[in-house]
């Protein structure tokens, strides 16, 4: 029988034996079929460049402490496609996160914003493991690195994107400053944030060792974790620079600047808007999406996905994810925009994984 509405499940791929590199080997279609939709988004004169992108990213990851630079290699070898290496050493997203209790335990809720299309139709749950133990990833064929993930009776965490070094303050002079600190990152000898998140997974048995880890491991960009424990109080933002972090533990909600905006630092803006936005538009837009989602009154053990609403839904949400570390559970949903909407909409049915824990 087809999903109702048209929906389609998420697949649940277990590559505790084989990791990313198996997750492609198995997934080969839907990778390609991931890339091929994403691709429409860039502009056709860009496109020629991916070559040139994947040996820079390539040079620099190989410079770098990344432990996953063989297992990147092994996935471009399997998948043939170019800008493999290119989707392993940058992002541009923008998020809204909140870490809360709710009947004595740490929830996380999370969207995550893209601008390529194909990103929510084809997202997967991989069932990973380290030497720490197992963990959930909300991910794609082909990424090695984790932005949201949830390990059953130790911590779950998301990622999002840290606000932008500005050297100008002109709209029109945002592309110039991202692509200064593109080349700045390439010339640091630390490991992307994602893939130090994946880091932590394999390997800190607890709360506080993650939160040790991803405080003071150097990272090659900023980056804003959430994570959250088992037990009451173990929520908080961990706010990092390359080589600095701050840590709070109220306020655990974030978006796409830091709580307390800094300049010359620039809260990230949509790719539509990258040429027109001024400075207090882009704080406001990430404040509203983050004191949006704290507002929430419901529960999420009860009202699940009940809080993706606009400001947090908007036209580049392609994923929502409420995870639960103490009960094991980890819901996901994927949305796209459709042509002529003015915001993203589900495309995958809710996928539920829970983990019977020990008492």
């Amino acid at each position: 029988m087809d999903p109702p509405l048209g929906l389609v499940p998420i697949p649940v791929v277990d590559v505790r034996d084989g990791g990313p590199v198996r997750h492609a080997r198995i997934s080969r279609e839907r990778a390609c079929a991931l890339r091929d939709d994403c691709i429409v988004w860039f502009p056709r004169v860009t496109r020629p460049t991916t070559p040139l992108l994947d040996r820079l990213t390539r040079r620099w990851l190989a410079r770098s402490p990344s432990p996953y630079v063989e297992e990147i290699a092994a996935i471009v070898a399997e998948l043939k496609l170019p800008g493999i290496w290119f989707l392993n050493g940058a992002y541009q997203w923008g998020c809204t996160t909140l870490g809360r209790e709710e009947g004595g335990v740490p929830w996380l809720a999370r969207t995550l914003d893209w601008p390529f299309p194909g990103m929510g139709r084809h997202v997967e749950v991989a069932r990973m493991a380290g030497r720490a133990g197992e963990f959930w990833s909300v991910t794609w064929p082909g990424y090695v690195g984790l932005l949201t993930a949830m390990a059953p009776g130790r911590f779950a965490a998301g990622m999002n994107q840290a606000p932008l070094w500005r050297r100008t303050r002109h709209p029109w002079l945002r592309v110039y400053d991202l692509v200064l600190n593109i080349v700045g990152t390439w010339s640091l000898p630390f490991m992307p944030p994602d893939q130090l998140l994946r880091q932590a997974f394999e390997e800190c048995r607890s709360f506080d060792e993650a939160r040790e880890r991803l405080e003071t491991v150097p990272i090659a960009r900023p980056a804003i974790f959430t994570l959250v424990g088992t037990r009451a109080g173990q929520c908080c933002v961990i706010e990092r620079t390359e080589q600095g972090n701050s840590t709070r533990f109220h306020t655990v909600g974030a978006a796409n600047d830091w709580l307390v905006p800094c300049a010359p630092w620039e809260a990230r803006v949509a790719a539509e808007r990258a040429f027109s936005s001024t400075y207090e538009q882009a704080a406001e837009n990430s404040r509203c999406r983050r004191e949006a989602l704290a507002a929430w009154r419901g529960t999420f053990a009860a009202d699940s996905f009940a809080w993706v609403v606009p400001p947090v839904l908007n036209p580049y949400t392609r994923l929502a994810v409420e995870m639960c570390p103490a009960s094991g559970t980890l819901r996901v949903v994927g949305y796209e925009l459709a042509p002529g909407a003015e915001r993203a909409a589900p495309v995958t049915l809710p996928c539920e994984v829970a983990t019977a824990l020990a008492a």
